[in-house]
């Protein structure tokens, strides 16, 4: 539709459009098709109250310290695993010396 040929002497009113990236609502012109006039999204409060905050902040820490213990008992137990792998693959390669090597992902292509 045209808003230029809507009835002479009336005037196309502003139309709403909400932005999907920030949810900001913005009032446009149909006729010089301009942003008129434009309201940012209000974001909801993360913390209601500072108690809440500090909570939530000493728990981020504890589950800091958890996870960092988690990921050092996987790096030591990943060592060991290696070493098995390793210990299979060589005892497969000696016992089948004319059987060719496994492959790897790069020799794929």
């Amino acid at each position: 539709m045209r808003y230029d040929s809507c009835m002479p002497g009336t005037k196309p009113e502003l139309f709403t459009l909400v932005c999907p990236c920030c949810q900001a609502e913005l009032q446009v012109d149909p006729e010089t098709r301009a942003v008129i006039s434009h309201k940012e999204h209000e974001k909801p409060k993360m913390f209601s109250d500072l108690e809440s905050a500090v909570t939530r902040f000493k728990g981020e820490a504890e589950r800091r310290e958890e996870a960092y213990r988690r990921s050092l008992s996987e790096h030591k137990d990943h060592a060991k695993v290696l070493d098995k792998k390793f210990d299979e693959l060589f005892k497969k390669a000696q016992e089948n010396p004319d059987e060719p090597p496994p492959r790897r992902d790069i020799d794929w292509d």
